[in-house]
């Protein structure tokens, strides 16, 4: 077992509610529960020895691995191959459909030989509570029950012998070409009740519930464009990554990985944050996926109604509402490969970023086309939220990539303010609702003024990350999608040009320099990836269909090898930082679309 794949060389299953990744050798490395943002059970990704793990493979060292998901599926199969035979894994978690939230959710592994002998080992070790909480153990000759304080885990087996070893259990089967066994993983509360015995008729039966829930669910895309294969798993991605008892998608399904191996840029990405969300709803609406996009404007207009202390909206929250995200180190992981100190919570929840306010707008906007609208009480909310915006917009904020080196008055933010008051135009327009237009309307137009006076560098020829200074940021990628430019305005496509010599390096896009604009952190990072896609989507608008389609073909090369992307892309082209990331997910598809409508206009007018 290796102590740290590397970050790619993992799979992703989830029920809905949470969700775990196996590495590519059989090993659950991170999974936590009942929710996403739980403590964990098993994170001996953030720390081998101490962070807990359940494998399941062959003891061969000599074994060639291979990894992929059943076709449009979440389902995962790793496969083992050896010169005695070919084994597999199936793991998939039971979709919780009912939409409640539950502390009941289980982790199925089946194992099958598809060839010759394969003889498989189990280890399950969890360690509860990030690794800080005991637990005590009752084994039994076909399972075992582990309890900590506030949760407990049965382990139940079909033809599968498991033994105690220490406060944890292992076993072994040896499985003959059409054999199968299976260890079924159900956490829940102290007190419930345990979970029926699982024979081999019942795990067959609840593999091809799976298999017909995902595949039923990927039918709704309306997608049919050139990458529907790449297209399908990123919505897969997005809806294993959204929280279904309210709707809210988290950032990330992991915590604490390095943004630069041996680096402390480790964040927790296990929460909602309002301006991945918003941005969600457009690429959720393109695929069809109608009701996902209602439930997220749902829960962000229960956000924008509750007590946000002195700003109407704050940028991240747990997947049920909670604002309270208080960061604190686990002084006892390691790090992933050294990366100290591994975050739990997230001290930018406190941040003021006051690019949110426009996104959440948008997604209000977005909503709209398919029938989504506010009642009277909650165009109220909409209403009270751009009066208290016209009063507070020109404030100097942290900025979207939550900075730790003070505030600054970053472009990005005031532009997104900008679609904040635009997009409320609109709304009050087409919904015929009361509201302070005139107000609206000079915030507006100061806004536009402000930015194309003040957020312009005339010797860079470009939009620039902050006033005054001299530094590209790609978050500005967003400009024409927004409508704050048109996509081949000369000041805009000079933008394009100034980032591509600053930003771009063979296809792949960096958020800004952190040298020339110090962030507060130590170290540096990758290119990121949603930048890559966003880039994309910008060249695609632009007219510059060339190199559009290569860089968007070139970063499709640096998914892993079922499809997923992480935050960021490092120097030797490796997956870096939480993952998979939503946000890369949702940009990937806006894109494709976005490439896809540019390709065939061209091909319809006869250009190439």
């Amino acid at each position: 077992m290796d102590r740290y794949p590397p970050i790619a060389e993992h799979g992703l299953v989830g029920d809905l509610q949470t969700a775990a990744l196996v590495s590519s050798h059989g090993v659950v490395d991170w999974f936590a529960a009942p929710r996403f943002d739980s403590p964990s059970i098993f994170a001996a990704l953030l720390d081998h020895d101490g962070g807990g793990y359940f494998r399941l493979a062959p003891d061969d060292p000599g074994i060639s691995c291979r990894q992929l998901y059943y076709p449009d599926t979440a389902v995962l199969v790793t496969r083992f191959m050896s010169p005695d035979g070919v084994g597999e894994v199936l793991d998939w978690m039971p979709p919780e459909r009912t939409g409640a939230p539950t502390d009941r959710h289980t982790l199925v592994r089946a194992v099958r030989a598809v060839r010759g002998t394969v003889r498989f080992a189990l280890e399950c070790r969890p360690r509860f509570d990030y690794g800080r909480a005991s637990h005590e153990l009752d084994p039994g000759p076909a399972g075992a029950v582990f309890r900590a304080p506030g949760i407990t885990a049965h382990l139940r087996t079909t033809g599968f012998p498991v033994v105690r070893d220490g406060r944890d259990v292992v076993g072994e089967v040896v499985l003959n070409v059409g054999e199968s066994a299976a260890a079924v993983l159900t956490v829940c509360a102290p007190d419930g009740p345990a979970p029926p015995e699982p024979d081999a008729d019942a795990v067959t039966e609840q593999l091809w519930e799976a298999v017909d829930f995902w595949q039923r669910w990927v039918r709704n895309s309306h997608y049919r464009g050139r990458w529907s294969e790449t297209v399908n798993r990123s919505a897969i991605t997005l809806k294993l990554l959204t929280y279904a008892p309210s709707g809210a998608p988290v950032a990330a399904a992991t915590m604490g990985l390095p943004e630069q191996v041996g680096g402390e840029r480790n964040w927790d990405y296990r929460y909602a944050w309002v301006r991945d969300g918003s941005l969600s709803v457009r690429a959720l609406l393109d695929l069809g996926f109608v009701d996902e996009a209602i439930a997220f404007t749902h829960w962000l207009g229960d956000r924008l109604r509750q007590d946000n202390g002195e700003e109407a909206l704050r940028i991240m929250y747990r997947v049920d509402g909670e604002p309270l995200l208080t960061e604190e180190i686990l002084p006892h992981f390691e790090g992933y490969r050294g990366s100290y100190p591994v975050r739990l919570g997230n001290a930018a929840a406190d941040q003021l970023q006051l690019d949110i306010y426009g996104e959440a707008l948008y997604a209000l906007s977005e909503g709209r086309e398919v029938g989504v609208q506010a009642g009277y009480r909650g165009w109220q909310v909409v209403a009270r939220t751009l009066d208290w915006l016209a009063d507070r917009w020109d404030r100097p904020d942290e900025g979207i990539w939550e900075t730790r080196g003070g505030r600054q008055d970053f472009t990005y933010s005031r532009v997104m303010c900008w679609a904040a008051f635009d997009r409320g135009l609109r709304l009050a327009a087409d919904l015929s609702r009361p509201a302070d237009t005139a107000r609206w309307t000079g915030a507006r137009d100061t806004i536009l003024e402000q930015v194309m006076e003040r957020g312009w560098n005339e010797s860079e020829q470009a939009f620039v990350q902050y006033y005054g200074g001299g530094v590209l940021d790609a978050s500005l990628l967003l400009i024409p999608r927004v409508g704050f430019l048109a996509p081949k305005d000369p000041g805009w496509l000079t933008t394009l040009d100034a980032m591509d010599r600053t930003l771009v390096s063979d296809s792949l896009v960096y958020r800004y320099d952190p040298v020339a604009s110090p962030d507060g952190l130590r170290g540096s990072e990758g290119t990121f990836s949603l930048c890559t896609f966003l880039y994309v989507d910008a060249l695609a608008r632009a007219g510059r269909l060339r190199m559009a389609r290569y860089t968007f073909e070139k970063m499709l090369t640096y998914a892993n090898h079922v499809g997923l992307f992480a935050e960021e892309i490092g120097p030797s082209g490796e997956q870096l930082g939480n993952f998979p990331q939503a946000f890369t997910h949702l940009s990937l598809i806006t894109a494709a679309r976005t490439l896809d409508e540019a390709l065939d206009r061209a091909r319809a007018e006869g250009r190439r």
